[in-house]
This record gives C-alpha cells, sequence and structure tokens, in this order.
C-alpha cells in the first residue's frame, strides 16, 4: 500500500486498489450510520454488522469502479426488503449521494475518485427508479438528486 497525503492537503491521489476502497468506505459508513437521516435503515431496519458485510461491499466497488473485483451478489436485494418495511424515498437517496461524494472528495481525486462519485448518484438513482416502480418524481416532476443541488452549488 502507497502512503497517503494528509485529507485536508491539495495532492490527495487518486483511487487505485482494494486498500483505497476499503478506507473509503469504512469513512462513508460511520457517517451514514451516524446520520439522523439515512442512519437509522443501516442500524435498526437492517441491523448491519459493517465488519461482516464490507468485504461484500468492498468487492461491488472494486467491480465496479477498478474491474477487477468478483461481485456476484443481488446489490438491489437488501434495499428491496428496507423499501417494503419502511420506503426509501429521494431525500433518503439524496442524502446518500450526498454523504458519499463528501466521503470521496475528503480522500482521493482523480479519474477514478470522479467515476465513483457518478458511479454513486447513477446506482442511487437506479435503486430510487427500482424501488418506486420507475417514479422518481414522488409525484413533484421530476427526481435531481440533493446531491445536484446541495453540492454543485
Amino acid at each position: 500500500m502507497r502512503p497517503r497525503p494528509a485529507a485536508d492537503r491539495a495532492d490527495l491521489v487518486d483511487l487505485a486498489d482494494r486498500a483505497d476502497l476499503d478506507r473509503l468506505l469504512r469513512r462513508f459508513y460511520p457517517a451514514a450510520f451516524a446520520d439522523p437521516l439515512i442512519g437509522p435503515f443501516f442500524t435498526e431496519l437492517a441491523g448491519l454488522d459493517l465488519e461482516a458485510h464490507l468485504p461484500h461491499i468492498t468487492d461491488f466497488w472494486e467491480r465496479a469502479l477498478l474491474r477487477t473485483g468478483e461481485y456476484r451478489r443481488n446489490a438491489f436485494a437488501p434495499h428491496a426488503v428496507l423499501h417494503r418495511r419502511r420506503p426509501l424515498t429521494a431525500e433518503h437517496f439524496g442524502r446518500w449521494v450526498q454523504l458519499w461524494r463528501a466521503s470521496v472528495d475528503g480522500l482521493y481525486r482523480g479519474p477514478v475518485a470522479e467515476r465513483a462519485k457518478e458511479q454513486g448518484e447513477r446506482i442511487a438513482l437506479g435503486m430510487l427508479r427500482r424501488t418506486s416502480g420507475g417514479a422518481t418524481d414522488g409525484g413533484a416532476g421530476g427526481f435531481v438528486p440533493l446531491s445536484a443541488v446541495l453540492l454543485r452549488s
């Protein structure tokens, strides 16, 4: 593993390997668990044991971003179960994207980091479409990810 610059420096490096993904996910998930809007989905509804699931989550992102992972699970299935227990909304997915982008930006900079943020937004939108039966706007005229409004303004 290569040495990392401090997170507050302008010379952040790009995501390059599984160790980078592990570092990113270990930054993201504690923030997501602590978030008052989406945290209960992880802690109360799913009862997610991060240490048990982190290898699978890392596999998913390794395959999605680095094209090297062996992810063979259905990433949508657990979200569908959660949605049946308590509906996942555009606000929930938007907050996930916001935290994901902030986590990536706090650690990495480069083409793969940018792809991670874009992919996260695409995944969130796809999950929202699937959980809502194709409707992504809740009848409000179109879904705009919260990250597009909050983080790009």
